[in-house]
């Protein structure tokens, strides 16, 4: 099967994987939430390697029950002792601000100062990332143990932060194929230095992008790269009917730790999408999970929300919320790995192939059994076949029936999609199979 997954191989697994982690490095540093510079300029970097087009939308713009907040930009955040000294800075780690805090500027004592401080105590060296995106709120994070450092006294707070009328930015990517049927793949731009939870999924997003372009391609596909929740919410709005061409989606974020991988399935379930992605994992060769849809997550709760009810799945490694380092200083470039973050983009390259790859046939001599030694198609008299090549042909001239794709076929039978596909176009080459159309 000559598919995306063989342009991965080809263009060199460990290689690719090395870039998807550079790539994550230069966006590391960028301090990005759900409006602002910073997504402005991680969405500017993109469009280097892929031809990403963005788009604004207006700060007070209802989308659905939602509406588009103030913009949100920082120029300088921190704290000093009442000598002078400086104590944190948020350009020596962007989660030290409250992401979204108001501005401030005042003197205050310990005690108060407390009340707008978040720590972990029980990893007294990391810092957690916050959010206050819809309550006005002034606040730093920091390490718990630097806060228990802090001695009884007057403290300068300095927020100089705005939130003003401006836009909520998103960037989206359109890749024609034959079919008007879109393949959606989805993730979030709206955290900052944290290089699970955001960044994996944007890098391989971008990367998955560049193999499929320039590919003769049966799906259209559309990457979204949207601040999360209320970024999808905002796409969704301004696409409502556009939406209902999406007949596969994936949600990708948390894909580049150590852990095996992790697949939640859409609200309906039995997707084809949910099916393409199971059997993947099947061959992946790393531990996976399948997993019910829930109503908590990422944007996949979004898209599957009723009134749309898109087939939509989530892949991750690690579920969120579920790694200590999750939301925190530790989720860092450390964090994430070439090799991972390359297993996952061929995980979606698989998947890919899949559903390209995924036809329905009718087998032309279905009375008895074709005899497969005279076509050259069974091994002996000089024709060599594995055993699994031989066990596909047969599986797949038994199914085809018109009723059974080869996605069926290759559930039922155990069997890895690309034999049961390349088999389907071998037969179809010997005129034992006719392709059906099922829409």
């Amino acid at each position: 099967m000559n598919g995306i997954e063989a342009a991965l191989e080809q263009r060199g697994v460990e290689k690719t994987g090395v870039d998807l982690h550079q790539f994550a490095s230069e966006l590391y540093p960028i301090c990005r939430s759900i409006t602002g510079n910073g997504t402005r300029e991680t969405l500017k970097r993109i469009q280097r390697l892929i031809q990403l087009q963005i788009h604004e939308v207006k700060s007070g713009a209802d989308v659905f029950d939602w509406t588009i907040p103030l913009e949100w930009n920082v120029r300088e955040a921190y704290l000093n002792r009442a000598d002078g000294t400086r104590i944190l800075d948020y350009r020596d780690c962007n989660l030290q601000i409250l992401n979204y805090s108001v501005p401030m500027r005042a003197r205050v004592q310990l005690d108060e100062l407390k009340k707008h401080l978040t720590t972990l105590p029980n990893h007294p060296n990391w810092i957690p990332y916050r959010t206050s995106y819809y309550a006005p709120e002034w606040g730093f994070c920091m390490k718990h143990k630097q806060m228990q450092d802090l001695e009884d006294d007057e403290y300068e707070v300095v927020i100089d932060t705005t939130l003003e009328p401006g836009f909520l930015t998103y960037g989206e990517l359109y890749l024609r194929g034959q079919s008007t049927e879109e393949i959606l793949i989805s993730v979030h731009v709206c955290h900052p230095s944290l290089a699970n939870d955001n960044l994996s999924g944007i890098v391989v997003a971008c990367f998955l992008a560049g193999l499929l372009r320039g590919r003769r391609l049966r799906y259209s596909y559309r990457f979204v790269f949207v601040p999360g929740t209320i970024g999808a919410i905002t796409w969704l709005a301004k696409n409502k009917e556009n939406a209902q061409q999406i007949r596969h989606g994936l949600v990708l974020t948390c894909v580049g730790d150590a852990n095996g991988f992790h697949y939640k399935k859409s609200r309906r379930g039995d997707a084809e999408i949910d099916r393409a992605a199971a059997l993947a994992l099947r061959s992946c060769g790393e531990p996976y999970e399948v997993l019910d849809f829930s109503p908590y997550g990422y944007d996949e709760r979004q898209y599957c929300s009723p009134g749309f009810n898109l087939p939509v799945g989530c892949l991750m490694r690690s579920v969120w919320g579920t790694f200590p380092e999750y939301h925190t200083s530790a989720d860092n470039l450390g964090f994430i790995h070439p090799e991972k973050l390359a297993g996952t983009l061929r995980l979606c390259a698989a998947i890919c192939d899949v559903l390209e790859g995924n036809r329905t046939y009718l087998n032309k001599k279905p009375f008895g059994e074709p005899q497969l030694g005279k076509r050259g198609l069974y091994s002996g008299a000089g024709n060599e076949a594995s055993a699994e090549a031989i066990s596909a042909r047969l599986w797949v001239l038994n199914y085809s029936d018109g009723r059974h794709s080869l996605l069926d076929i290759a559930e039922r039978s155990a069997l890895p999609f690309p034999a049961i596909h390349d088999a389907a176009e071998l037969l179809r080459e010997r005129d034992l199979l006719a392709a059906v159309d099922t829409n």
